[in-house]
C-alpha cells in the first residue's frame, strides 16, 4: 500500500495512519493522473492506505510536504485552516489540508456545497468541524471573526506543481501489459481489453481490483488472500462514457466521481421525466462515502461485488439497468435484476467473463422512481437499509401497471420482492393497495432474528417505511399531475492566537511518536490477544511464529524481569495473561519482528488451546444477578428522604441505560522504547497523558529505578481520557521487548486492535425514584447507579465516586440519597473518557427531569428552571457553591435562542406535518474543576534564560491538542514581559518534570500556568536589580546582565494544588475548586418513518471566568458538544453474546462527521465574569461542555414526545442512549411497527447484546 512506503520508504510522515481502512480520511493524498479517454490530467483525493503501489504507474502522488512548509512557503490552505484555529490536537489536519488542497486544483473558486463534499470523507474527534469549516469557505471570500482574512495568502492557481513531463512521455509510449511480482501476489496491469480477457481466461479466480475499496479490506481484514490481481484501470474501453437515444453507458472501471459528474451534465440537460433515474443515483452518490472514496472506488467494482450495503444497486435495478458483459467468447448484455443478485456467488458470470459496461437508461414518461436509505450517520456511513422502488400506472390511471420493488442490508445481497411485485400488478394506488404491500413486503422479505448487524425489528419497519415513503411521494406526484482596550499588543493573554503548532500540523511537519525514523534494528511489535470471555490457558504453541522469516521473538510473562501486575483500587490485574484470560481482548503474548507485516503474519499464527469457564458475564444486569461488583460501592446521603417523598405531590419512577464510547482518538496508541544500552537506561516515547505513571509502571516492570526511564512527550494526537493508564500498560509490554531484544521496539496499534484493547466509556444504568410537588419542584430523589467496568477496576471505581458527586448537575436537590456501584464484567476494561461519569450521570438527572415535565403537564424548560441551582448555596456533597453565572447563562441562552418564538413555531409545524416532526430542548451544566484527593493539582515548571534571550519551558502538562502549551507561552510572555515569539515549550518528558500528575479534568493550564507563572515571577524578581540600573535597556541587555553578573537564569515553580478532598465516611467534602456552567439549547428535526434527524440549530452560553485564548477554548467547547452529540445521538458499541466486540474501526463504529454539526451553531461566551480561583481568572474549558451534546437527544425525545401524543401513545416513554435512528423510528410507533413480526426473546440467541 501507498501508506506504509510514504511513511518507512520515503519518510514523508505527514501522511498519517488513523484506521486502515479508507474510513477516517487521515491519509489522504492528491493524485494526479493522465485519463485513459480523454487524455486530460485529473488530480483528485485519495486514501493511502488503500492504494496499492501497482496501481499508481504513471500517475504523480502529492503529499502534504509537497505543497508547502515552514522552512519554504506556506501554502495557502495549510495557512488558513491553521490561523482558522482548525488544528487542535492536529493527527488529522494533513488529510483535511489535501482534501482541500485537491478540490482546489480542480475549483480554485470553490461552492460551500462543495466543500462540504471534500471534507465529507474526513473525521475529526477534536474541534467539531467548525473552525476547519472556517478556514476553507475563506475561499469563497467568507471570513468569521476570529482570525483576519486580509493577512492570509492569496490562492494562485498558476503556481501549483505541473504534472510531471516525464510521466506525460511514459503515457505517449505504447502501452504494454504490466507484472509486478511480489512475495506472494502478482499483480497484473494489462494495457488492452484483449490482454485483459486472456488474463481472466488464465486466472479466472483472479479478482479485477480499480480502487481497491472492497477487495483491499477483505484482505486486510477479514484475511481474504488472492495470489493474483488483475488491475484493469489502464483500459481505455472500461473508461469510455457514450450517451444514444435510450441512455447512458458507462465503463465499469469509472469511478463514482466520474459517474457522479456524467449524471449531473446530463441532468443539466434532459427534461425531468427522462432525468427521474439518474437524479435518485445522484442521492444515492452524495451519501455514498467520502470523496477519497468516491474519488477511486468503480461503478462496476460496486456492481460485481454485490454487497447487501450497496447504494446504488438497488436503484440501478430498479431503474431496469443493463450489464455489458464480455469473455474471449464474445460479448453479451443481461438485466441487473433478481437474477443477479439471487444467483449463487461467481456463478451469474463466467469465470473468465468481465464487466464491460453499464447501461442506465433514460427514464419513460410516467416512470415514478425512488431512491431511499437509511444509515447511522447521514453521510460517509453504509446503510442499515437501502432501497430503489419504481412503479408505472396504466396511462391516466392509478392502476399499477409494473412495479420493481429492490432492497439493500436485508440480505447476503440486494433482494428483490418478486412476489410483491406479481401481487400488486393492476391494483389501485390508493391505502388498500399500500396494506396489502405492507403484509405481503414482511412476508417475502424476511430476517431471521439473530441475522448479522442485528436491528432485526427496525430493519423490518424500515421496509415498509420505505415503501409508506414511496407511497406518499408517488401520490403527490399523481396529485400534482392532477479583549481590553488598554491592555499592550504584546500581552497575548486574553488574544486568540492561533496554536502553538497549527501551521506544523497542516504542512505535516509536526511530528508524532509513530513519525520518528526507525533507528537500525528496530523491531515491531505485534500484540496475540484472547479471543474467549472467559478461559483458562491450556496451551500455546509459538513455533509456527518463530518460524516466519523477519521474526525475531516473542514475550510472554515469563519474560517480565520486574513485576507482570498492575495494581488497581481493587486488586491487581496482569499486564501478561498468564493462565487465565478475562475478557475478549486481553493481551497474552507479543510478536516481535522486522516489519509490522511480518509480526502481523507472525502473531495469526501463535495457537492459543482455551478450556471456558464460567460465569461469562458481560451486560450490568448479569453482573447485578451475580454480585459480581468491585469495592468500595459509594453513598451519598443528604436530608431526611423517607419524609420528603411521603409529602410530595408525585412521585415516579423509572431507569435508563447509557451505552459506551470509543475514544477514537485520531492517532492510534504509539510507543517507542529505545534502551540506551547501560545501567538499564531507556528512553520512552510515547502518546500518553501521564508520562509519570507509566514511567513507574515500565521501571517495576524492567525491575529498575525510575531514574533510569525518561518518558517524552512531544504531542498526543487526540486522547480524552483513552491515553492515561492504558498506554503506560503498553508501554511497560513494549519495554520488556526493547529489553530482552536489546533493540529498539516500536508499538502502533492498528485501529480495529486498539478499541478492542483499550476499552472506552463506561456503559451507565441509573434507577431513579422521584419526589416531586405538582409544581415542577423536586423534593427527594433516590436513584442508583450502575456502570459497566470491564473485566478490571481501572478508574472505574473513581469514575462511580465523579459521578455521584456531581449527579445534581446544575439543580438543587434537598433530600437525596445516590448509590454507585462498578460492575466486574468480562469485557475489556473500560477506563477515563472525557467528562468522567459526569455526562452519564447528569443525562440519568435530565432524563427524569423531562419526565417531571410530562407527569406534571408543565414546559420541560420551567421545570427545570425552578429547580436551578441559585446565588449562594450548597451542593448535596455541602460544598458551597456561587451560581449566580449559572442563572445568567440559562437567561442568556433563552434570549439568544429565541426560545419561546421557536417553540411556537415548532408547535405549528407538528401540528401541519405527521411523518415530520420537530423538538426543541435547553439543557444547564455544572461542571466540577478541582479534585477528590488532596495531593492531585499539584504542578511544577523548569524555565530557561538562554544568552540570547529567548526562553525555554517545560512544564508536566501534555499538550493533546487542547492547547496547552500555547497558553503556557502566553503566560510566560506576559510574566516575562516579552514577545510570545521569544517563548518555546519543547516537549514533556520525566527527566525536566518529574513527578507530573495526569493532564486530565481540564486543570492544565489552571496548574501548570500557575506553576510557570511562579517560575517566571522568581526570574522576574531576580533580574528587577538590572532592569531598574539600566531601564532603557533591552530584555537581551538585561539577560546578559544577568550572566555576567552570575545570576541563574534558570528557576523552578511550584503549585501546590488545591488541598481539596471528599470524606466518604462522612457523605461530604469540597472537591470542586470551582464550577464551569453553560447552557444549550438545540432543535432538531426527526423522520418518523426511518428515524433519521437533522441538528437544525444550536445556541450555547458559557461562563468560563476571562478566556486566556477564546479561540482555542471556543474550539474546546465545539469539540466537546460534538463530542458529546455522538455519545448521545450516533456512537453505539456492538458486542456479540460472547463478549466479541464488532464495532472494530469506521466501517461499523460511526462518531460525527461535518454532516452532524448544528446547521446553525452559535457558542457565546458570558462576558465580565472573571473567576477568582484560577489563572488570570480564567477556567478549564476541556470537558464541560460534552454533556451539552445531550440536548441533541433532549430535543430529539422532544420531537418523538410531539408524535406518540399525536398517534396514542404515553408521551412517558425510555429512550436509552444513543438516540440511534432506529431506536427513534421505533420509538415513534405507528400502523407499521404494529404490522412487523416480534420475535420473543429467549427463543433466540440475538446478534449483538445492550452491554
Amino acid at each position: 500500500m501507498l501508506l506504509p512506503y510514504l511513511r518507512r520508504n520515503l519518510l514523508l510522515t505527514g501522511t498519517k495512519y488513523g484506521c486502515g481502512g479508507g474510513g477516517c480520511g487521515a491519509c489522504t493524498v492528491m493524485v494526479s493522473s493522465i485519463h485513459p479517454v480523454t487524455k486530460k490530467i485529473h488530480h483528485y483525493s485519495a486514501n493511502a492506505c488503500l492504494l496499492p503501489i501497482c496501481s499508481l504507474q504513471g500517475a504523480a502522488v502529492t503529499t502534504v510536504e509537497g505543497i508547502g512548509s515552514t522552512t519554504t512557503r506556506l501554502h495557502p490552505v495549510q495557512e488558513r485552516i491553521a490561523k482558522a484555529h482548525g488544528s487542535q490536537c492536529g493527527f488529522c489536519t494533513p488529510g483535511m489540508v489535501m482534501s482541500m488542497y485537491s478540490l482546489l486544483r480542480n475549483h480554485p473558486e470553490p461552492t460551500m456545497e462543495q466543500i462540504h463534499e471534500a471534507l465529507g470523507g474526513n473525521l475529526c474527534r477534536c474541534t467539531g468541524y467548525r473552525p476547519i469549516m472556517d478556514g476553507c469557505v475563506t475561499f469563497c471570500n467568507m471570513c468569521t471573526g476570529l482570525f483576519k482574512e486580509e493577512s492570509f495568502v492569496p490562492l494562485d492557481p498558476s503556481q501549483e506543481l505541473i504534472f510531471p513531463p516525464s510521466l506525460l512521455l511514459l503515457d505517449n509510449e505504447n502501452k504494454t501489459n504490466l507484472k509486478f511480482q511480489g512475495e506472494r501476489i502478482t499483480w497484473f496491469s494489462p494495457a488492452s481489453l484483449q490482454e485483459l480477457l486472456q488474463l481472466k481466461v488464465t486466472y479466472p479466480k483472479a479478482p479485477l481490483v480499480v480502487g481497491n475499496t472492497v477487495v483491499g479490506p477483505e484482505m486486510k481484514f477479514r484475511g481474504v488472500f488472492h495470489p493474483v490481481i488483475i488491475f484493469p484501470g489502464r483500459i481505455a474501453d472500461l473508461h469510455l462514457v457514450t450517451k444514444d437515444d435510450t441512455g447512458l453507458t458507462v465503463g465499469a472501471a469509472c469511478s463514482l466521481t466520474t459517474l457522479q459528474a456524467t449524471l449531473n451534465e446530463a441532468v443539466s440537460t434532459l427534461s425531468k421525466d427522462k432525468s427521474i433515474l439518474f437524479r435518485a443515483l445522484l442521492q444515492q452518490l452524495s451519501t455514498l462515502g467520502g470523496a477519497q472514496i468516491r474519488n477511486t472506488a468503480s461503478l462496476g467494482g460496486n456492481i460485481i461485488s454485490r454487497s447487501t450495503t450497496s447504494d446504488l444497486n438497488p436503484v440501478l435495478a430498479a431503474g431496469g439497468c443493463t450489464l455489458n458483459l464480455a469473455s474471449k467468447d464474445g460479448t453479451r448484455q443481461v438485466p441487473l435484476d433478481d437474477s443477479f443478485f439471487s444467483a449463487p456467488a461467481n456463478s451469474f458470470l463466467k469465470a473468465e467473463e468481465i464487466l464491460v459496461s453499464i447501461h442506465i437508461p433514460y427514464s419513460m414518461k410516467g416512470d415514478h422512481l425512488s431512491a431511499l436509505r437509511q444509515a447511522q450517520r447521514r453521510e460517509n456511513a453504509l446503510p442499515i437499509v437501502t432501497a430503489g422502488m419504481k412503479v408505472q400506472f396504466e396511462e391516466g390511471t392509478d392502476i399499477v401497471k409494473d412495479i420493481h420493488i429492490f432492497y439493500g442490508g436485508v440480505g447476503a445481497s440486494t433482494v428483490c420482492a418478486k412476489a410483491t411485485r406479481k401481487a400488486l400488478i393492476g391494483k389501485h394506488w390508493n391505502e388498500d393497495m399500500l396494506g396489502e404491500a405492507c403484509r405481503l413486503i414482511l412476508d417475502e422479505v424476511s430476517l431471521p432474528p439473530s441475522a448479522p448487524g442485528g436491528m432485526v425489528e427496525y430493519k423490518r419497519t424500515l421496509t415498509i417505511s420505505f415503501f409508506f415513503k414511496f407511497y406518499l411521494e408517488i401520490l403527490q406526484q399523481l396529485d400534482q399531475l392532477n479583549v481590553p482596550e488598554d491592555q499592550p499588543l504584546q500581552d497575548p493573554v486574553g488574544r486568540p492566537l492561533v496554536h502553538r503548532s497549527g501551521i506544523k500540523q497542516a504542512t505535516g511537519e509536526a511530528v508524532y511518536t509513530d513519525d520518528m525514523p526507525c533507528v537500525a534494528g528496530e523491531l515491531f511489535v505485534r500484540f496475540v490477544t484472547s479471543f474467549r470471555a472467559h478461559a483458562k490457558i491450556v496451551s500455546i504453541d509459538y513455533s509456527e511464529a518463530l518460524a516466519l522469516p523477519g521474526v525475531a521473538d516473542v514475550i510472554t510473562a515469563d519474560d517480565v524481569p520486574g513485576t507482570n501486575e498492575c495494581t488497581h483500587d481493587d486488586g491487581s490485574a496482569f499486564l501478561l495473561a498468564r493462565d487465565k484470560v478475562f475478557c475478549v481482548g486481553q493481551i497474552i503474548c507479543a510478536v516481535l519482528a522486522d516489519t509490522p507485516e511480518q509480526a502481523k503474519k507472525a502473531a495469526a499464527k501463535v495457537k492459543i488451546v482455551y478450556e471456558d469457564l464460567e460465569p461469562v458475564i458481560l451486560t450490568i444486569e448479569e453482573a447485578m444477578n451475580h454480585n459480581s461488583f468491585y469495592k468500595p460501592q459509594r453513598q451519598l446521603e443528604v436530608g431526611n428522604l423517607d419524609e420528603a417523598f411521603q409529602t410530595a405531590d408525585q412521585v415516579h419512577e423509572g431507569e435508563v441505560h447509557i451505552s459506551g464510547q470509543e475514544h477514537f482518538y485520531m492517532e492510534t496508541q504509539s510507543i517507542r522504547v529505545v534502551p540506551k544500552g547501560e545501567d538499564g537506561e531507556v528512553d520512552v516515547y510515547l502518546a500518553t497523558q501521564d508520562p509519570t505513571t507509566t514511567q513507574g509502571l515500565v521501571a517495576a516492570v524492567l525491575n529498575v529505578p525510575s531514574n533510569r526511564v525518561v518518558c517524552h512527550v512531544k504531542r498526543v494526537g487526540g486522547a480524552f481520557g483513552g491515553k492515561a493508564t492504558k498506554t503506560g500498560y503498553l508501554a511497560a509490554i513494549t519495554a520488556v521487548a526493547a529489553k530482552k531484544t536489546k533493540r529498539a521496539v516500536r508499538c502502533v496499534l492498528e485501529r480495529g486492535d486498539d478499541m478492542l484493547i483499550t476499552g472506552g466509556r463506561h456503559p451507565y444504568l441509573g434507577k431513579y425514584k422521584v419526589g416531586f410537588m405538582n409544581d415542577g419542584r423536586v423534593t427527594a430523589v433516590d436513584v442508583s447507579y450502575y456502570n459497566n467496568a470491564g473485566s478490571t477496576s481501572d478508574d472505574s471505581v473513581l469514575v462511580v465516586e465523579v459521578g455521584l458527586m456531581n449527579m445534581d448537575n446544575a439543580y438543587k436537590i434537598p433530600n437525596l440519597r445516590c448509590k454507585g456501584t462498578a460492575c466486574k464484567t468480562n469485557l475489556p476494561s473500560n477506563t477515563a473518557f472525557r467528562g468522567f461519569g459526569y455526562p452519564q450521570a447528569a443525562f440519568v438527572t435530565e432524563t427524569w427531569m423531562s419526565e417531571i415535565a410530562i407527569k406534571t403537564g408543565l414546559p420541560p424548560e420551567k421545570v427545570r428552571e425552578i429547580n436551578l441551582h441559585r446565588g449562594i448555596g450548597q451542593t448535596h456533597l455541602k460544598q458551597e457553591i456561587d451560581a449566580r453565572t449559572l442563572i445568567m447563562c440559562w437567561n442568556e441562552c433563552m434570549e439568544k435562542s429565541s426560545y419561546y418564538n421557536r417553540r411556537l413555531a415548532i408547535e405549528e409545524f407538528n401540528k401541519q406535518n405527521y411523518w415530520k416532526k420537530k423538538g426543541l430542548a435547553i439543557i444547564p451544566m455544572k461542571f466540577p474543576i478541582g479534585s477528590i484527593v488532596k495531593f492531585f493539582g499539584q504542578a511544577a515548571a523548569l524555565v530557561h534564560i538562554y544568552l540570547d534571550g529567548s526562553v525555554l519551558i517545560s512544564h508536566g502538562g501534555v499538550e493533546m491538542g487542547q492547547g496547552v502549551h500555547t497558553k503556557i507561552m502566553q503566560i510566560a510572555s506576559r510574566e516575562l514581559g516579552i514577545p510570545i515569539s521569544e517563548v518555546h515549550v519543547c516537549e514533556t518528558s520525566t527527566d525536566s518534570v518529574p513527578n507530573t500528575l495526569t493532564s486530565g479534568g481540564s486543570l492544565g493550564t489552571d496548574v501548570n500556568g500557575m506553576a510557570v507563572k511562579s517560575a517566571c515571577q522568581t526570574l522576574i524578581k531576580r533580574l528587577e536589580p538590572i532592569k531598574e540600573a539600566n531601564p532603557k535597556g533591552s530584555w537581551k541587555d538585561w539577560v546578559n546582565e544577568a550572566f555576567l553578573q552570575s545570576i541563574s537564569l534558570s528557576a523552578t515553580g511550584y503549585f501546590r494544588g488545591f488541598g481539596r478532598e471528599v470524606n466518604w465516611e462522612k457523605g461530604e467534602g469540597d472537591p470542586a475548586h470551582y464550577f464551569v456552567f453553560g447552557v444549550a439549547c438545540s432543535e432538531v428535526e426527526i423522520d418518523c418513518l426511518t428515524g433519521d434527524h437533522k441538528n437544525l440549530r444550536t445556541d450555547i452560553v458559557m461562563d468560563i471566568g476571562c478566556s486566556i485564548n477564546p479561540a482555542v477554548d471556543i474550539g474546546q467547547i465545539e469539540g466537546a458538544f460534538v463530542q458529546g452529540l455522538g455519545l448521545f445521538t450516533i456512537e453505539e458499541l456492538k458486542f456479540s453474546p460472547q463478549g466479541v466486540l464488532y464495532s472494530r474501526g469506521p466501517a461499523q463504529y460511526k462518531i460525527p462527521a461535518v454532516c452532524d454539526v448544528p446547521e446553525q451553531f452559535y457558542v457565546s461566551l458570558l462576558a465580565n465574569v472573571p473567576n477568582p480561583h484560577a489563572i488570570y481568572s480564567s477556567k478549564g474549558v476541556g470537558e464541560p461542555a460534552l454533556f451539552l451534546g445531550s440536548s441533541i437527544y433532549f430535543a430529539i425525545k422532544d420531537a418523538l414526545t410531539y408524535a406518540r401524543k399525536e398517534r396514542g401513545l404515553s408521551e412517558l416513554f425510555t429512550l436509552n442512549s444513543p438516540a440511534t435512528p432506529e431506536k427513534i423510528r421505533m420509538a415513534c410507533g405507528d400502523k407499521f411497527t404494529n404490522m412487523i413480526p416480534r420475535d420473543e426473546p429467549g427463543t433466540y440467541v440475538p446478534w449483538a447484546i445492550n452491554v
